[in-house]
């Protein structure tokens, strides 16, 4: 190569692909509900949107074709790992193509699980392809110009969907069925989108609590379940979890972290057990933190990426005062 083309030559960008709505298809180009996800290849998802070719060197990998309820603790050590071995080479940053249900837990995990200065973006559609008003091919290719944009390096792991550029460790799906379906609600977001040019609101900062796991060589990881707690909550949930197999549980609890009395009674039984219970809340906002005896707040965390803290918190260790500082 001379030293001219050199100068012209495009960055190189993996975009994996898992399925989800954003490769979703219907007969009827006006039906944005009953749908079938995760039926186009990575291929095509990328054949549908040629101006990737003029900002980067595209190559595509399919990791998974599933509806995003089906993606794997398989699957999300496959990611990892998979990143970290691509992008320590020259490959500039990677894309993740993800169903918009569980995007969140599996932004979340990489934040966890992946150490790079390049980007790593996540990006969902609310529409399926074949829908009149499809977000997806946008969507990706807002996300491909994020990744690639040389002020999107040493942020962490990022979300973009319909014009927006989220922390992939604070983002979360707060509506159901409209575009504008993932805010970050405590922390806000990271920046805007004007047609394929990102607008960071702030320099290039990570969460200041955000640990690292690494993963390298991994296969499986503890099993956590979530409860939920409501009016005149019994033990029978958390018992069966327990007798299920799960390692450790996470209670969707009311208002700041809030129990009926059988519940936290049983909880304090098996915290003094040294058995990992961590207390998430069900509103959309604050901070849960609980006394010792009683489990573990989850921080700012929801219920399922306290999940996902917990069971990499398991895999490295299951000292509970050790597990306990994660969530602080």
């Amino acid at each position: 190569m001379t030293v001219s083309q050199a100068s012209f030559a495009l960055p190189r960008l993996n975009i994996y692909a898992t399925g989800g709505t954003i490769a979703g298809s219907s007969a009827s180009a006006t039906d944005t509900f009953q749908y079938e996800t995760a039926t186009l290849g990575i291929d095509k998802l990328i054949a549908a949107v040629p101006e990737l070719k003029k900002i980067a060197e595209v190559k595509g990998e399919q990791i998974a074709s599933v509806d995003s309820n089906d993606i794997s603790v398989a699957i999300l050590l496959q990611l990892a790992q998979k990143l970290h071995q691509d992008l320590a080479g020259d490959t500039a940053a990677a894309v993740i193509t993800h169903g918009t249900d569980t995007l969140e837990e599996t932004a979340f995990f990489l934040s966890l699980t992946t150490k790079t200065d390049k980007p790593i973006i996540l990006v969902g559609a609310m529409r399926p392809a074949t829908a009149i008003s499809a977000d997806g091919s946008m969507n990706l290719l807002q996300a491909a110009s994020v990744a690639v944009h040389e002020d999107a390096a040493k942020r962490g792991v990022m979300m973009v969907m319909n014009d927006r550029i989220g922390s992939g460790f604070y983002i979360t799906k707060t509506r159901a069925n409209t575009p504008d379906a993932f805010k970050s609600v405590e922390a806000g977001y990271l920046g805007l989108m004007i047609g394929l040019e990102p607008h960071f609101y702030y320099l290039p900062q990570q969460p200041s609590n955000r640990p690292y796991f690494d993963v390298s060589g991994y296969k499986e990881l503890p099993r956590v379940d979530i409860i939920y707690g409501y009016q005149s909550t019994d033990t029978a949930l958390l018992d069966a979890a327990i007798e299920n197999g799960a390692k450790a549980v996470v209670i969707d609890a009311t208002g700041a972290g809030s129990l009926s009395t059988p519940l936290l009674e049983r909880v304090k039984e098996l915290t003094a057990q040294g058995f990992p219970i961590v207390r998430a809340s069900r509103t959309v906002e604050g901070y849960i933190s609980v006394p010792e005896d009683e489990g573990t707040g989850s921080g700012f965390l929801n219920a399922q990426k306290a999940r996902i803290m917990l069971m990499l918190a398991l895999a490295q260790q299951d000292d509970l005062a050790t597990i306990r500082n994660y969530f602080k």
